[in-house]
Order: structure tokens, then sequence, then C-alpha cells
């Protein structure tokens, strides 16, 4: 499915895909997310409003001139893999024919490029963690830098799944590299499943799990209706614009909508904790082995059954 271009105001009520499934947004299941512009700088405000929702999203935070850079940048090595339709303009991001898509996740070659690095490893996202945590930090060398295609979504998880061996203040920084509608693939966030007690159960089981001694696979589920029919709660997101970051911790239930467009979504999670802290080994040092999913992965639906849940 390919939507055409969409000529509705930002606000005004769509149908989009999320999962599988098809949703209003806005709506009473799917609303905006909550802006926390209002205590950028004010460090104990900013912890209180993590504490309270498990995420700041900030709205123009980084340059956007230099995130438009940095996706030129990616957009021209896209070309040169094969990854966009020949004869479109590169900076549409169209993808090709047959939705060829290229590797970018931990490749240096093009996460360390200079346009690129200054917005992953912007000196503004080491301020904004240095304050949260109230000490120096650290970034991961890995970037999680990826283009999401047509009829393609993030299902439901929580980050700790993926990298919970190291320090417990690990955040995660979502970064956009355009202008993203919701049907284009944006991220969507269940506030406070951090510290609601309907999501105690799954905290301490599915968010005790690791992919990798579990031999688990990471998504908690592919309908998100199943989080919010299940523990409670409601899914938030927002039409995001170039430039906006959304920061939260490891257990903070998110997922993206479906890219219902012929371009791909690109985006890219990068990750600060304390320096003091230890760094989980599978994503420390300058050439990180990460995690390969296993042969015998077991399906999260026979995880789920044990957990009863």
């Amino acid at each position: 499915m390919i939507m055409t271009e969409d000529t509705k105001a930002p606000n005004q009520p769509r149908t989009i895909l999320f999962g599988k499934s098809e949703y209003t947004f806005p709506s009473d299941e799917l609303r905006p997310l909550r802006d926390s512009s209002d205590v950028l700088g004010d460090a104990e405000a900013m912890r209180e409003r993590l504490a309270e929702d498990g995420f700041l999203y900030l709205p123009g935070f980084l340059d956007r001139e230099e995130v438009l850079a940095a996706r030129r940048e990616i957009l021209a090595y896209m070309e040169e893999q094969g990854g966009l339709e020949p004869d479109s303009r590169p900076l549409d991001g169209v993808m090709g024919q047959y939705g060829k898509g290229v590797p970018m996740m931990g490749r240096k070659l093009i996460t360390h490029r200079d346009a690129v690095s200054r917005v992953l490893a912007a000196q503004r996202l080491y301020e904004l963690h240095e304050m949260i945590q109230g000490e120096p930090v650290t970034t991961y060398e890995y970037k999680w830098l990826r283009a999401v295609g047509n009829e393609e979504f993030t299902g439901a998880h929580m980050d700790h799944v993926y990298m919970g061996r190291g320090s417990k203040r690990l955040m995660t920084v979502w970064i956009p590299l355009a202008d993203i509608p919701v049907e284009q693939g944006t991220l969507c966030i269940v506030p406070a499943t951090h510290r609601l007690p309907e999501f105690e159960k799954l905290r301490n089981t599915y968010g005790r799990m690791d992919v990798d001694r579990d031999r688990t696979e990471g998504w908690f589920t592919k309908k998100p209706r199943e989080i919010t029919d299940t523990f409670g709660g409601c899914w938030h997101t927002t039409n995001i614009q170039a430039g906006d970051v959304i920061t939260f911790g490891m257990h903070l239930m998110h997922a993206s909508t479906t890219n219902l467009t012929d371009k791909w979504r690109i985006s890219c999670d990068v990750r600060f904790q304390p320096s003091a802290d230890q760094i989980d080994p599978r994503w420390a040092g300058k050439e990180p082995k990460g995690h390969r999913p296993a042969p015998d992965e077991r399906p999260m639906a026979e995880a789920r059954a044990e957990w009863g849940i």
C-alpha cells in the first residue's frame, strides 16, 4: 500500500496503519506526544518529567540544517548502493522499484561521516544527558541508523531486552533525519510503562529478558492494541520535524507507525549513559560485536505463554 501526498492539515485526523491495524491520529487511542520543551534546561524538572512520563520529546532540539545535511549525505550513500529509485530526485528518498534495502546499522562508513556524526554525536546531546544524569556521559560507537521502507514498521518492545547488561541509566535518543508524518513511520510511545503498576508483570518478565541469553525474539508484539488492551495506557505519537529528538529509558514500551509512502523513513537510535557506569559488553569499544538472532530463536508467543501474559 502506498499513500499519496497528504494534503490535510498536520493536526487534522487521518487514518493510518500502526503495525497492521488501522488507527486514527489524533484520537483517544493514538494521542499527540507531550512536548517537554517547557522543562528543557532545568535539570530537576527534566528528571521529574522523565520519572513521570518515561521520555522527553524535544521539538527543534538539534540544528535543522545540520540534520538535513546529514540526510543528504545518507541519501547520497543510499543512491551509491542502489537503494533509491533511478532518475528520481535523491533528496526525496524514493524507494527503488524492488525496495532494495541498504544496511546502515553499525556501518561506520556512513554513521561516522562528518556531516552525519555532527548530528548523531552532537554536543547538545552530550549536554542534555549530562544535565539529566548530573555527571559526564558517553555514547555508544554503534549507531542504529536505518531506512524503513513501504509497509514496514517496528513492533512494540522495550530496549532493555537488547542492551540490559550494562548501565541501569542507559538512555535511547531517537533522531529523525527528515520531516516525517505519521503515515511515514513515526515513533510511538506508551507513557510511563517504566513505573505504572499495570505494567509491573510485563517489566518483571519480558522486561528482564535478554535476547541473546534467552535466545528469544525481541519484539513483544506486532499488534499495538495488545499492549493497551492487556495492560492499559495509551499510545502517543506525532508528526515529526527534522531537528526533533525523543529520549527515553530502557523500560518504555515503544514501536512505530507503518510507512505507507514510497519514501524511505530514515532515522537513527543513539545511546547515552554515565561514563562511570559499565557498558553492556556487546556494545562496548570501537568495534562492538553487537548481537545476532539465534538460528533457533524462540518465538515470543512461546515466551509469553510461559510468563502468562
